[in-house]
């Protein structure tokens, strides 16, 4: 089911958040798609994905794919490799695995992350912070390439290439 969640309208499958919605715990979408606004997704998706806002994942949702967005909340599963020029967040519900390439990103505790990260051409340097805006144990700029594996945030380990 497709809606656009605009106001509390349940007859057209529309809330107070203004994010088009992809629901069906059982439905599995493949190929390309290009989308203007924010998306929230909650069935699984495969291909490619090109968003204008943000990106939500949510718990009961599976995005395989390659990723171009602004912003990323992710609370269910995502596998591929993420380009971002805002944030990106992995909730305490998230799984993540594959490359993300951000200027910020943001690892709740519980939220698990294995792959590698790295800063957008050309952004500026930030810290590593926990979702609590406490400053993490991780090195300030990750060296760009290596793997990470974080299951908890602040527990940082490279893994030799």
């Amino acid at each position: 089911m497709l809606g656009r969640n605009d106001s509390t309208d349940a007859e057209n499958g529309k809330d107070a958040s203004g994010l088009l919605t992809i629901v069906g715990e059982s439905a599995r979408i493949k190929g390309k798609f290009e989308i203007a606004d924010s998306i929230e997704i909650e069935c699984e998706i495969g291909g490619e994905l090109s968003v204008g806002g943000k990106l939500v994942i949510s718990e009961n949702g599976i995005v395989r794919a390659n990723v171009k967005t602004v912003n990323a909340v992710i609370r269910g599963i995502y596998d591929g490799t993420m380009v971002a020029s805002g944030e990106v967040e992995i909730t305490s519900t998230g799984h993540v695995s594959g490359h993300i390439e951000t200027d910020s990103l943001v690892i709740a505790k519980g939220g698990v992350f294995t792959g590698d990260v790295s800063k957008r051409e050309g952004g500026p340097s930030r810290a590593v912070y926990r979702s609590d805006n406490t400053r993490s144990g991780a090195p300030e700029t990750p060296r760009r390439g290596w793997p990470v594996v974080m299951q908890d945030v602040g527990q940082v380990r490279p893994q030799p290439c």
